[in-house]
């Protein structure tokens, strides 16, 4: 059976079913000696190169997922020209693909970050119509009132886009140092700072804690990563619509579980507040 040729370079853990199409776009995917267009299809015996090496003939690898304690002052990068310290210098080396970065976080933004070698996944935990919401816990220097935290779950303009909060809580605080937990269903590019900014409220400190069903490990130091186990890889694909691929054991797993109760995505959805439960998380 025939396959779209960018889903079959994200199997292979190339990179995402987007950036594939990029990379075919942009004339670096060969199939039998001629250049690729973007929407072909390809079967089994198809021989494909990328930027003139041939891939292997066999199937995608199994799949794997590395879930990461961000530390401030780490960018989500594979090279940087600044020579600062990338997400990708201490993970463990792939015999096949690559790691793929599931959502970015900026320089100054600590907390969650998924990493898989499949690119098929990927492109489903990222693709906003998969409907995978993002959480946050934010320090910002005042505290909002009933006003300004109505106006960032009903929306305000920021660039020319209506931008709000699924959700917004109150956790605790003193002085000039408040936190909230935030719920957003994409998060694009330091769109938490400025939802806040828009309020008046400078935020000092951000960390995902939550993408999806998958919660930032308590037991997870800051600067370090864990394997997800079989169980959670099964569960989590059972949640997006994704066919697992054969998965080896790993032995960085701890076997304790990472995720929390989550709706199996394309059931009808209710609002994010009632129908995620979201555990407490460290502050640090």
């Amino acid at each position: 059976m025939s396959e779209k040729l960018q889903k079959v370079l994200a199997a292979r853990g190339l990179g995402s079913r987007r950036e594939m199409e990029r990379w075919i776009a942009s004339g670096r995917v060969v199939v039998n000696d001629r250049v690729a267009t973007l929407g072909e299809r390809v079967e089994g015996e198809d021989e494909i190169a990328v930027d003139g090496r041939k891939l292997a003939t066999h199937g995608p690898t199994s799949c794997r997922v590395l879930v990461a304690n961000k530390r401030a002052g780490v960018i989500v990068s594979r090279k940087d020209p600044d020579g600062r310290t990338t997400i990708f210098d201490d993970l463990p080396t792939l015999g096949n693909g690559r790691w793929i970065a599931v959502g970015r976080l900026d320089l100054q933004t600590t907390g969650l970050l998924l990493l898989t070698n499949d690119g098929t996944l990927a492109n489903k935990l990222s693709h906003p119509s998969t409907g995978i919401d993002r959480e946050y816990a934010v320090r910002v220097r005042s505290k909002l009132d009933d006003r300004a935290l109505a106006q960032l779950g009903s929306g305000v303009l920021l660039d020319g886009r209506r931008e709000s909060f699924t959700d917004i809580r109150y956790y605790d605080g003193r002085g000039d140092n408040h936190w909230y937990h935030v719920v957003l269903m994409e998060g694009r590019n330091r769109e938490v700072r400025q939802l806040f900014a828009s309020q008046g409220a400078t935020v000092t400190r951000l960390k995902r804690v939550r993408y999806g069903p998958v919660i930032l490990p308590p037991w997870l130091p800051r600067g370090t990563w864990e394997e997800m186990g079989d169980r959670d890889l099964a569960e989590l694909h059972s949640i997006v619509g994704a066919r697992l691929r054969e998965r080896r054991p790993r032995n960085r797993s701890s076997g304790r579980s990472m995720l929390i109760p989550y709706p199996k995505l394309g059931a009808p959805k209710s609002h994010a507040k009632s129908r995620r439960q979201r555990p407490k998380q460290r502050r640090e």
